[in-house]
């Protein structure tokens, strides 16, 4: 039998002094934690947990910024034989009221037994907490450094079966906290050996990441995976990351790091904000794999990207890509390993209006599809209709999978759990399809625009509306709202912009309107220009585009109100 707690048992006995993780923060040196340390502290934070009462089996929330007490805690809660779940901290980019409302909503149906948080957070914490909930222990980080025997042989955390869930995962959302994704130990490593498989893990890598461990893509491609199989992690935060992004290309330089994963937008921002002055002397030759995950991929970003960074080394067959999800523990799909992910140019009016994606013609309106490339080893993956039956290649449909990698449940949420499997194959809420056995993500089901009988995909519109002058990269949300009098959806632009003055806003707005009408199949009249901040942003920091809809509508309620 092996667990989580075993594979740490036996690095701590094989590569005591190896580094696991180099911690990187903006104004302190670097800090190589090695495996003996990492275990040490592990320890300290199980006798923790063991003194305040915790049972094995019992959840464990874990609130704690980038550092070694989050890793310790993370660690420490599965050699105790609980069960970690790492959680966000409240930030600007959150709305104080959703955050405290997803934490009690969370509490209540997780019903942890502890939350470990940092001083100034804890405050935050009790305030979310009710008479009667679960939570026995408020642990302050600076109180767990209780000394334990180095001796492994009383640890609960050993005595848990490979079915045991051993993690929680929460998909990322503005008011979805409470939807806990419960992974057993075996669904975890079978992951780990799929997943090193497909990206043809080396002795020899290097995975330097600024992911968030709230998120799965952070916590597992870019932690579980690098400390688990010995291979070195270099482990940045993701502020320091979003405010100095130059420092991704200097660490990846400096470490020689080969894997890492970045959200779409990622390419972008990195494209759009490194100067050659923040680029002297980095070299970036050793990065084999730039992994695009965790939002539709766009193949005009990975030209920008590639573009910025190839002088600087950067290779155009380390541009991979992956889908994943936090309920198949994270990848799918893996693409684009020791060649560039393969593009499918397809006709845009089949696409909007049959669902169909057929090969563009010559001269007729396209769209570049990226391959999020084929299952990973012992992952399926289908295609189906509304009503359930499988579609044939080229058929935009559901993305339903199947694998040995899959959830145990939504935690504590038989209703969830039910809802979304058919047949034993977890149905995933994702538009796509297949093509000469690759799959390709067209867009999330429940953001789809339906306009005039037109399937509109919002992440098109928002790419054009990101190129107009003015508009913040990133910060841009297309919905459908209901026209009552047309008997459709009419298409809705919300964009930051820094600028207060009326005639470059409304230039600003026209020069969006003629992107999205000329770029696309729609006509676009309802641009709401709005101030830094206004987008309500998932903890995983992608733009809600259901919670911008609704902060939207609100306030034309509020405005239709006031005027009359």
């Amino acid at each position: 039998m092996t667990t989580l707690a075993h594979i740490l048992k036996e690095k701590s006995e094989t590569c005591l002094d190896r580094a696991a993780v180099i911690l990187m923060k903006s104004g302190e040196p670097d800090r190589t934690i090695t495996y003996g340390e990492l275990v040490q502290g592990s320890l300290a934070v199980a006798g923790t947990l063991s003194a305040h009462g915790i049972k094995p089996d019992e959840v464990v929330v874990l609130i704690l910024q980038h550092g070694s007490q989050l890793i310790f805690s993370f660690f420490g809660a599965i050699l105790h034989g609980a069960i970690p779940s790492i959680m966000p901290f409240l930030t600007e980019k959150l709305l104080p009221e959703r955050y405290r409302d997803g934490l009690s909503s969370l509490v209540s149906i997780t019903q942890p037994a502890a939350i470990m948080t940092y001083a100034e957070f804890e405050p935050e914490v009790r305030a979310a907490l009710k008479t009667g909930d679960s939570v026995r222990a408020v642990i302050n980080e600076s109180t767990s450094q209780i000394q334990v025997d180095e001796d492994f042989s009383g640890l609960e955390g050993l005595k848990r079966s490979e079915n045991d869930i051993v993690l929680l995962q929460h998909s990322s959302g503005t008011t979805g906290l409470q939807k806990g994704v419960a992974l057993s130990h075996r669904a975890v490593l079978n992951q780990l050996e799929s997943y090193s498989l497909a990206i043809q893990l080396r002795e020899n890598d290097v995975v330097v990441s600024w992911l968030p461990l709230y998120h799965d893509m952070g916590l597992i491609a870019g932690f579980l995976v690098p400390i688990l199989t010995g291979v070195p992690l270099v482990l940045m935060s993701p502020f320091d990351w979003v405010r100095a992004p130059y420092r991704l290309m200097q660490a990846v330089s400096q470490y020689r790091g080969t894997l890492t994963w970045l959200p779409n937008f990622a390419y972008n921002f990195c494209a759009q904000k490194i100067r050659p002055r923040h680029m002297q002397g980095v070299d970036l030759s050793s990065w084999r794999a730039v992994i695009n995950c965790s939002e539709p991929m766009r193949w005009d970003s990975h030209q920008q990207f590639l573009a910025c960074f190839a002088p600087y080394g950067l290779k155009a067959s380390a541009l991979a890509t992956c889908y994943a999800m936090a309920e198949n523990v994270f990848a799918v799909t893996q693409g684009g390993m020791g060649s560039a992910a393969n593009v499918d140019e397809i006709d845009r009016q089949e696409l909007q209006t049959h669902m169909r994606a057929e090969p563009a013609a010559p001269g007729r309106p396209s769209v570049k599809m990226v391959s999020a490339g084929r299952p990973i080893a012992n992952t399926k993956v289908r295609i189906l209709s509304a009503e359930g039956d499988d579609l044939p290649e080229r058929k935009v449909g559901e993305i339903a999978l199947y694998s040995d990698c899959m959830l145990s449940e939504y935690y504590r949420r038989p209703d969830e759990t039910r809802k979304a499997f058919l047949d034993g194959w977890y149905l995933t809420g994702d538009y796509g399809y297949m093509a000469d056995g690759e799959v390709y993500i067209t867009g999330r089901k429940k953001d789809l625009i339906i306009v005039g009988g037109k399937n509109i995909y919002p992440q098109d519109l928002e790419e054009l509306a990101m190129q107009a002058e003015g508009v913040h990269p990133g910060r841009v949300a297309a919905f459908g709202v209901e026209d009552v009098d047309a008997g459709t959806e009419e298409v809705v632009i919300v964009a930051e912009v820094d600028i207060e003055n009326e005639v470059e806003r409304e230039r600003i707005a026209e020069d969006i309107r003629e992107r999205i009408n000329h770029g696309s199949d729609v006509a676009v009249q309802r641009v709401h220009l709005v101030g830094k901040g206004w987008l309500v942003k998932t903890s995983s920091g992608k733009v809600s585009r259901s919670a911008n809809r609704e902060k939207f509508l609100v306030e034309v309620e509020k405005n239709q109100t006031a005027n009359t």
